[in-house]
């Protein structure tokens, strides 16, 4: 009896310590699980921080993959199965910008947009799931779709503007649940901001470029100007003064007709200096605003090469031009007067402004040559001369439309579209516009 009851509880014994051992196991098993959860929320916390700090657009796309990749797996290691692209839209339709699991003949495949969940995403700026990828009239095309049973497509989207789409593809039917639908929503708008943030450090980098290159070509065309106009006026200057110095014991009479000319080329070289300085610097732009500067510009063309520069504007037509756009028009108007002068051979020129709808146009409008703008615009760099890319330039600094309208032997208009909102932007930009 008492040997039974020893086996009774020796088993029970037994027992207990198995049941123990599938607790501590399963305890086990949870932390893992929970070590496993925790190290994948470090790795997307710190893609998502990559993705942010990241100022490469490139390096942003694929940055924006893996992340979403990260938010769907559930094993810290990520799943081999899914199958995803980064879509941005082109010229010619879809690019893929980045992938991974495509196969090489993939990356070729014509992708245009216009069918299927592509164009339904695209279009409605919404996520969409097709389920059976491989019968999608454009999804069917990428050959890693045929072993797949769904997928899902998320716009990049901002302010309604759609840029492109997140593409993920997966071999089970019920893979994307809705909180896994959610979270790539939320990893396409941290792309978006990333991108975006991207794009305006670039912009600010090709901005500071051009800047450089705008401050260099200045100091090139005032040196050309000192050459043809100042220095070559003093060289005579000094030639004559030399001249007259010799004949005044010879011929006192011609010294002093010869002296009367040095006092004329000495005047007409202070005005053209003067008239370097005043474009340099345009004082009265600061004081008196767009239009006076004009009207001052005008005088002094007048006065030191003979050129008749007529403007037609409203004393305040300016007045909701900030003063750096104003600077910006007036260099524009310079610009093209100086060219109507230099090489239109221009006998008049007439610079009209005027404010309507929101925008401000100025039109500089000469009776010259003219010239062929494409060929005009080629091969500056050849030439050394960039002084219709530099009003093409300073009008995309004020976020202008500019239009040059000219052939040979019937002049030029020279019409610039300034929005004062960013309403009139768009506008002045959409198809139909007319200056």
């Amino acid at each position: 009896m008492s040997v039974l009851s020893d086996l009774i509880q020796l088993g029970r014994k037994n027992g207990s310590t198995t049941e123990e051992g599938r607790e501590r196991e399963a305890l086990r098993q949870q932390r893992q699980l929970l070590i496993h959860e925790v190290e994948r929320l470090r790795s997307i916390l710190r893609m998502s921080t990559s993705l942010y700090s990241s100022l490469e657009c490139e390096q942003v796309l694929e940055l924006a993959l893996d992340l979403g990749s990260a938010v769907l797996s559930e094993t810290g290691e990520g799943d081999k199965a899914i199958v995803r692209a980064l879509l941005l839209i082109g010229e010619t339709g879809l690019e893929i910008a980045s992938s991974r699991g495509l196969n090489h003949s993939d990356l070729k495949a014509k992708l245009t947009g216009n069918q299927g969940a592509l164009q339904w995403s695209l279009n409605r700026a919404e996520t969409v799931i097709c389920d059976n990828p491989a019968d999608d009239p454009e999804l069917h095309k990428l050959s890693k779709m045929h072993k797949c049973s769904t997928a899902v497509c998320v716009p990049l989207s901002l302010d309604m503007n759609v840029y492109g789409l997140l593409l993920y593809a997966h071999p089970s039917p019920d893979f994307f649940r809705s909180d896994r639908i959610e979270l790539l929503n939320a990893v396409a708008g941290q792309a978006m901001i990333a991108l975006q943030n991207a794009q305006l450090y670039q912009d600010l980098a090709h901005e500071k470029e051009r800047m450089a290159e705008t401050l260099e070509e200045a100091r090139k065309k005032l040196a050309r100007d000192l050459h043809d106009g100042p220095t070559q006026s003093v060289g005579a200057i000094t030639m004559r003064v030399n001249f007259a110095r010799r004949l005044m014991e010879r011929d006192p009479k011609a010294a002093s007709d010869e002296l009367f000319r040095v006092e004329e080329l000495s005047r007409r070289t202070c005005k053209e200096m003067r008239q370097m300085l005043f474009t340099l610097r345009p004082l009265v732009l600061e004081s008196s605003g767009l239009i006076e500067a004009l009207k001052h510009l005008a005088k002094t063309a007048q006065e030191t090469y003979g050129q008749s520069v007529i403007v037609k504007a409203k004393a305040k037509a300016a007045d909701e031009l900030e003063l750096g756009k104003q600077n910006v028009l007036f260099y524009v108007a310079e610009e093209a007067i100086n060219n109507a002068r230099k090489h239109a051979q221009a006998a008049h020129v007439w610079v009209r402004a005027k404010s309507k709808d929101d925008v401000f146009m100025l039109e500089i409008e000469d009776d010259g040559i003219g010239f062929d703008l494409k060929e005009a615009t080629e091969g500056y760099e050849e030439r050394g001369s960039l002084g219709l890319v530099n009003i093409y330039e300073r009008a995309e600094i004020v976020s202008g439309l500019l239009k040059i309208d000219t052939q040979k032997g019937k002049g030029t208009i020279v019409k610039l579209a300034v929005p004062l909102t960013p309403e009139a932007a768009d506008r002045i930009r959409r198809p139909g516009f007319v200056f």
